[in-house]
C-alpha cells in the first residue's frame, strides 16, 4: 500500500508539472500575442542585465586569470631549462660555479611561490566570487516562472469574474489560487530585488581586491627576481673579469691522436738503424751528412773570366754530399688549403701558412706537443698527413726555436688553436 502510495504520489506530482509547463507555455504565447497582459518591472530587468553583465565580465575574468597562470607556469618551466642550461656549461673550476647554482636554485623556489600565491590570494577568491552565480541565476530563472504562473491565476480570476454565468465556487478557488501564486513570486521577487543590487555594487570591491594582490604579488616577485639577476651578473662580471686576466686555466681541445711524433720517430729511428755488421753510425743531427742541399734554380755568375754558362766545379766535400731534396707539403688547416705566405722563402719553415700568438702558457702533455707561453710566437705549418690533424690543434714550430735551429724534426710540433690568437 506504501509503495502504491508513494507511486500514486509520484504521478500526480509529474502530472501537476506537466499541467504547469501548459500554462505557463499558453500563458506566454497569449502575452506574446498580446491577448494577455504581462506584468513589467523595468527596475528588476536593469538588475538582471546587470547580473549578466557582471557574470560575463567575472567569467573573463577568471578565464584570463587562469591564462596568466598558464603564462607564469611556463615561463618558469623555461626559466629552469635556461638555468640548467647554465649549469650545465658552468665548468668545476670555472670561479663562482657554486653561488651560480644557489641562483638557480632560489630562482626555482621563486617561481614556485609566486604561482602558488596567485592561486590562494587571486584565482580561489574569482572561483568563490563565482561560485554564487549558478544559484543567483536559477532563482532569476524560477522567478520568471513564478511570475509566468501568478500572471496566468490573474487571467484566470479576471475571466470567472467578468464570465455572465458565474460560479462562485469557482471564483474563489481561483482568488485562493492567485493568492498562492502572488505570495509564491512576491517572496522571491522581493529577496532578488535585495540581493541583485548588492551583488552589482559588490563588483568594484572585488575588483580592487583581485587587481591589487596581483599587482602586490608580481611587485614583490620582480624585486627578488631582481636580487637574483642581480648576483647572476656580479658572479659572470667575476667570470669574466678573471677570464680576461687569465687567473684561471684554459683547458685544450681533447687529442684523439696523441703521441704522433713519438710513433713517427720511432719508426723514422727504425728505417735509419743501419743493418747488421755495418758499424758505422748515423751521422748525428747537425752535421754535414744530416744538412739536405738546397738547389738554386738560377745559373751562377761568370767570375774571373770564366765563360759564361760554364759549370763551377763543386768542391770535394761538395761533390761527395747525398743530394738531399726538400718536401714541401701544400698549406692545409682543418683540412683546408691555403697558399702559404712564406712559400719559397728560406728564412721561414718549408709550407709556413701564417703566424699565431700564444694567448695563455700552455703545459705538453706529450713528447709531439709544443710547450708554450703567453707571448710566443709560433709559425704554423701545415700536418704531412692531414689524417693526424685533430679538432682544434695545429702543427707548428716556435719563431724563436726556428731562428735558431732551422730543424723542424727538432722543434715542430702541435698545440692547441683556442690558446693562440693569429696575427699578421
Amino acid at each position: 500500500m506504501a509503495e502504491m502510495g508513494s507511486k500514486g504520489v509520484t504521478a500526480g506530482k509529474i502530472a501537476s508539472n506537466v499541467q504547469k509547463k501548459l500554462t505557463r507555455a499558453q500563458e506566454k504565447v497569449l502575452q506574446k500575442l498580446g491577448k494577455a497582459d504581462e506584468t513589467k518591472d523595468e527596475q528588476f530587468e536593469q538588475c538582471v542585465q546587470n547580473f549578466n553583465k557582471q557574470l560575463t565580465e567575472g567569467t573573463r575574468l577568471q578565464k584570463d586569470l587562469r591564462t596568466y597562470l598558464a603564462s607564469v607556469k611556463a615561463m618558469h618551466e623555461a626559466s629552469k631549462k635556461l638555468n640548467e642550461c647554465l649549469q650545465e656549461v658552468y665548468e668545476p673550476d670555472w670561479p663562482g660555479r657554486d653561488e651560480a647554482n644557489k641562483i638557480a636554485e632560489n630562482n626555482d623556489l621563486l617561481w614556485v611561490d609566486y604561482h602558488q600565491k596567485l592561486v590562494d590570494q587571486a584565482l580561489l577568491t574569482m572561483d568563490t566570487y563565482l561560485g554564487q552565480f549558478p544559484d543567483i541565476k536559477s532563482r532569476i530563472a524560477k522567478r520568471g516562472r513564478k511570475l509566468v504562473d501568478y500572471d496566468s491565476a490573474r487571467h484566470h480570476y479576471e475571466s470567472l469574474q467578468t464570465a455572465k454565468k458565474k460560479d462562485e465556487a469557482k471564483i474563489a478557488k481561483a482568488e485562493e489560487e492567485l493568492i498562492k501564486a502572488q505570495k509564491v513570486f512576491e517572496e522571491m521577487n522581493v529577496d532578488l530585488q535585495e540581493e541583485l543590487p548588492s551583488l552589482w555594487n559588490s563588483r568594484v570591491g572585488f575588483y580592487v581586491n583581485t587587481f591589487q594582490s596581483i599587482a602586490g604579488l608580481e611587485e614583490n616577485f620582480h624585486k627578488e627576481m631582481s636580487k637574483l639577476n642581480q648576483n647572476l651578473n656580479d658572479v659572470l662580471v667575476s667570470l669574466e673579469k678573471q677570464h680576461g686576466s687569465n687567473t684561471f686555466t684554459v683547458k685544450a681541445q681533447p687529442r684523439k691522436k696523441s703521441k704522433l711524433f713519438s710513433r713517427l720517430r720511432r719508426k723514422r729511428n727504425s728505417d735509419n738503424a743501419p743493418a747488421k755488421g755495418n758499424k758505422s753510425p748515423s751521422p748525428p743531427d747537425g752535421s754535414p751528412a744530416a744538412t739536405p742541399e738546397i738547389r738554386v734554380n738560377h745559373e751562377p755568375e761568370p767570375a774571373g773570366g770564366a765563360t759564361p754558362g760554364a759549370t763551377l766545379p763543386k768542391s770535394p766535400s761538395q761533390s761527395s754530399l747525398p743530394a738531399v731534396v726538400v718536401e714541401t707539403f701544400p698549406a692545409t688547416v682543418n683540412g683546408t688549403v691555403e697558399g702559404g705566405s712564406g712559400a719559397g722563402r728560406l728564412d721561414l719553415p718549408p709550407g709556413f701558412m701564417f703566424k699565431v700568438q700564444a694567448q695563455h702558457d700552455y703545459t705538453a702533455t706529450d713528447t709531439d706537443e709544443l710547450q708554450l707561453k703567453a707571448g710566443d710566437v709560433v709559425l704554423v705549418i701545415p700536418f704531412q698527413n692531414p689524417e693526424e690533424q685533430d679538432e682544434g690543434w695545429l702543427m707548428g714550430v716556435k719563431e724563436s726555436d726556428w731562428n735558431q735551429h732551422k730543424e723542424l724534426e727538432k722543434c715542430r710540433g702541435v698545440f692547441p688553436e683556442n690558446f693562440t690568437e693569429r696575427v699578421p
